[in-house]
């Protein structure tokens, strides 16, 4: 290694080991174990350009890894992003840009949040997927407008975490040859060696899953890790993973290989010995000049390929003027003019219809006009009904095909749709039954963390599913979902509040949970826009002086429906609140709430035919609510329905109890 390639990936160890010290807390073990690779990778190989990071055709580079935060903040400051020495040196401290683990939104350069293992290197898979549609929809003979590479860097952790195994699966299978994974193989985990855990042939099973698969036994070698790259790049019908060995903490006499360097500082006494042993005669926090250049030169470097990239896209606009327009739309995130315009109609009284049928219907019509969603589902599309008809699998025989079959992988299938709206161009969606939504609540907490626009659709939704039992009817999953900050979950009553479910998760900005019945549901009068307020009257007491309310969500409105009428014949007064979405109801003005939700009228009960965890908050202190806090059973939906107390006189009876209670008072 020449001089002043050592003096910076020295400059990376040092810059982590001073901020992790200064902080006394952080992991020092990926940053210096990883400096020659990323180094090289960074100064020769990624096409970026840190004056614009949001550059489209720019290589995507995911840290999956992202304990190792300060290994790309140390990149992302000394390639000249806007990323200041002073942020460095406020690494993990409040309102820095340099958090505990690389956030997306927060650090200018960051592609994707990481951090919980796996997800990153799945958001790859997501990124590369992404870069082979939209180059099948945009490229033209003699205009590559689309021709940039995902790198990921990836340790043990990620590869021992389930998620691995199934991105990477998909991703062999896919043939994604831009999908380049660099793994850092130190052999050690928190609890010390891999081999304690982790012996199997790692290399092997990526070649097994249809990567290529190449190995640099020298992590410290630039010229073997230059020829792996170069290798992998000439690749186009495989993913390539690359085995670096490295070692954890290089550079550290007393914790180098050791498990104690990978999450705590090195201390004092051994980052003083650690400096000695580099020959880093150097102030803390140091960056000589002659490493700024190094960086910066490979910074111009990026900012004259996006300069040919623009005078490229500019002539490829003059010939194909339709498609830059397109182009210029998908990236904006925006939706085109009239996209709900065919959204079909679904009037009261009509054939009863699953919501998960109606879904299908919306969806269909909605990707008629909106012509980058793509998704799919986890081998389950004739039963979530998220086919787009006439529009192709994504394969490698049909990168434009729009119609992702992501095979029995719900946690793969999570992080990946994640990654695909990262990369931008593309809106994305993604199915399974709700009761597996458990299996991708780690990749849906992502989403909600960095605001992005996915659409879950979760059919079964309840003990509506039957016969199945209760292996497959979701009872907790509204609670554990509705518990999470940024995400809206939306559960519809019927086809035409399915239809204004899909309108709010186009254009609510964050990710969107639509909650689907599997049974028939009846169309009901007054239904429909009023789901875009989370809660509205969906059938009032007369006058408009109700002395009960019930709420009630997805399919058991019509029974709060039935149960009212039932209340009326008695002489009581009722209003039914349809309330398909929480968080879209928090987000309404006070005046609204209160209106909906008299104050002056304590007598409330809710309906779900789910868990009652969360409810009172609505109902207070002196409501009820008619739920399920167990687990369902294996018989007909009629009879779980009856059985469970979700009919009418059930319902009516409830709140007879309430009206009672509350004259007690």
């Amino acid at each position: 290694m020449e001089r002043l390639d050592r003096l910076c990936t020295d400059t990376i160890r040092m810059l982590a080991v001073d901020a992790i010290e200064q902080a006394r807390s952080g992991h020092p073990g990926l940053p210096m174990g990883t400096a020659a690779m990323n180094y090289l990778l960074w100064t020769r190989f990624l096409r970026h350009n840190p004056q614009n990071p949001a550059w489209p055709d720019r290589d995507r580079f995911v840290l999956s890894a992202g304990h190792g935060s300060m290994a790309l903040y140390a990149l992302l400051h000394l390639s000249g992003y806007d990323l200041s020495l002073e942020e460095i040196k406020r690494f993990r401290q409040w309102g820095s840009k340099t958090p505990g683990h690389p956030e997306h939104g927060h650090t200018p350069g960051v592609e994707t949040t990481t951090g919980p293992l796996g997800q990153g290197l799945a958001n790859a898979v997501g990124m590369a997927m992404a870069e082979r549609f939209l180059a099948e929809q945009f490229n033209r003979p003699g205009h590559r407008v689309v021709d940039h590479f995902t790198y990921v860097v990836a340790g043990d952790g990620d590869l021992m975490e389930g998620v691995s195994y199934e991105a990477a699966s998909l991703a062999g299978h896919l043939r994604l040859g831009r999908l380049i994974c660099l793994y850092d193989d130190n052999r050690i985990s928190i609890e010390g060696s891999t081999d304690l855990t982790f012996t199997e042939d790692r290399p092997a099973r990526f070649a097994a899953a249809g990567w290529q698969v190449l190995e640099v036994a020298d992590g410290q070698s630039l010229e073997a890790l230059a020829v792996a790259i170069r290798r992998a790049m000439e690749e186009d019908s495989r993913p390539s993973f690359i085995a670096v060995r490295t070692h954890i903490g290089f550079g550290s006499p007393g914790k180098q290989d050791k498990a104690a360097a990978h999450g705590e500082p090195l201390g004092p006494q051994e980052a003083a010995r650690t400096r000695e042993n580099l020959g880093w005669d150097h102030p803390v926090f140091h960056v000589p000049e002659e490493v700024y250049g190094r960086f910066r030169e490979s910074a111009q470097r990026g900012l004259r390929l996006e300069e040919d990239w623009r005078r490229r896209f500019a002539a490829y606009a003059r010939e194909y003027p339709d498609l830059a327009a397109r182009w210029e739309q998908w990236f904006s995130g925006s939706l085109p003019e009239g996209w709900d315009s065919g959204c079909p109609v679904f009037p009261a009284g009509g054939k009863p219809m699953a919501t998960r049928v109606a879904s299908g219907q919306v969806l269909n019509a909605l990707a008629g006009k909106i012509t980058n969603l793509v998704g799919g589902s986890a081998d389950l599309a004739p039963s979530t009904k998220t086919v787009i008809a006439g529009s192709g699998n994504f394969s490698p025989s049909d990168y434009a095909g729009r119609n992702i079959r992501f095979g029995v992988r719900e946690h793969a299938m999570g992080s990946i749709m994640n990654g695909m709206a990262l990369h931008g161009g593309v809106r994305v969606y993604g199915a399974t039954f709700f009761v597996f939504s458990d299996y991708l609540r780690p990749a849906i907490r992502m989403a909600a963390l960095m605001g992005l626009p996915v659409v879950y659709v979760f059919t079964h939704d309840s003990i509506g599913v039957g016969e199945d039992g209760p292996t497959h009817q979701p009872v907790e999953h509204l609670a554990s979902l509705r518990a999470m900050p940024g995400l809206t979950v939306i559960r519809p009553a019927d086809a035409a509040e399915t239809a204004w479910a899909w309108r709010q998760a186009m254009t609510g900005g964050g990710p969107a949970v639509l909650v689907l019945s599997r049974q028939d549901l009846p169309g009901l009068p007054g239904t429909g826009e009023g789901l875009r307020r989370g809660a509205y009257i969906l059938k009032d007491a007369p006058g408009g002086k109700p002395e009960a309310v019930i709420l009630a969500s997805g399919s058991e409105v019509h029974f709060a429906l039935a149960a009212a009428a039932e209340l009326a014949q008695g002489g009581i007064g009722v209003r039914v609140v349809s309330m398909p979405s929480w968080e879209l109801f928090e987000q309404q003005e006070e005046d609204y709430r209160r209106e909906v939700l008299p104050p002056d009228v304590p007598a409330r009960v809710a309906v779900e035919a789910a868990a009652t965890l969360g409810w009172h908050r609505w109902v207070g202190p002196t409501g009820d609510v008619v739920g399920l806090d167990r687990f369902g059973a294996s018989a007909p939906y009629k009879d779980l329905a009856e059985h469970f107390g979700f009919t009418p006189a059930a319902i009516a009876a409830k709140v007879v109890a309430v009206l009672e209670r509350v004259k007690r008072r």
